[in-house]
């Protein structure tokens, strides 16, 4: 039998870190935080489980770092969108939603598997809480940059948000035409204005980008 450090640097040899937590983060999806096991884990990667240690101190370690690249994919993205300069509220509002359109900006399907992680995990649900609340700020300090007093635009931010986790978790089927044909009317519900027709324009622009790169990858 090969001695540990001599099987961890065969297996990492033909694997990386990132590999891991693809693996990871794919079975965490698909399967829920208990299949993600180092033994379960090593099979399909076709490595030794020692391997695993080359690059994780144990499977907690792991699980942080699965909870970092949730806090990276799904929380930086909406914040710093809510952040970004715009014109009028509208296009501000308009901003965000290009993170519930893209999903390189934000993973509905790994923000639900985390979810179900913290029902079980009280840690997982502070990790949570922390992150809805960071979202949450942004958005709020958003519409006070365009002259919504704090509880008004405390409240709007908890409508616009609750509203899409809540069309995430109940796994609304709805094509994006469709989606997007709401979009004037969801702009007037969350600003209480209409939105301007070069506000429209502007979001079908990044829409038509996106379907654009989205037909390139899959070429």
């Amino acid at each position: 039998m090969k001695p540990v450090e001599e099987a961890a640097i065969e297996g990492s040899s033909r694997t990386s870190k990132q590999d891991w937590l693809n693996l990871a983060i794919k079975t965490l999806v698909e399967d829920g935080i208990d299949q993600v096991k180092i033994q379960v884990m090593a099979r399909k990667l076709n490595v030794s489980r020692s391997s695993f240690y080359w690059f994780f101190e144990s499977l907690g370690d792991l699980h942080e770092q699965l909870l970092q690249n949730w806090l990276r994919s799904n929380t930086d993205p909406v914040v710093d969108h809510a952040l970004r300069p715009a014109p009028n509220i509208n296009r501000a509002i308009l901003n965000v939603f290009q993170c519930w359109i893209d999903d390189r900006l934000f993973d509905p399907q790994l923000d639900i598997a985390v979810r179900i992680w913290a029902r079980r995990d009280p840690s997982i649900r502070a990790v949570i809480d922390e992150a809805d609340t960071r979202r949450i700020d942004a958005i709020t300090a958003m519409y006070q940059r365009y002259g919504y007093d704090e509880k008004n635009a405390f409240i709007r931010a908890r409508v616009l948000y609750f509203m899409q986790i809540g069309h995430y978790t109940l796994d609304v089927d709805e094509a994006l035409d469709v989606r997007v044909s709401y979009v004037p009317a969801y702009l007037l519900s969350f600003s209480g204005q209409e939105a301007e027709p070069g506000d429209i324009a502007a979001f079908d622009a990044f829409i038509g980008s996106l379907g654009r790169r989205q037909k390139m990858a899959k070429d």
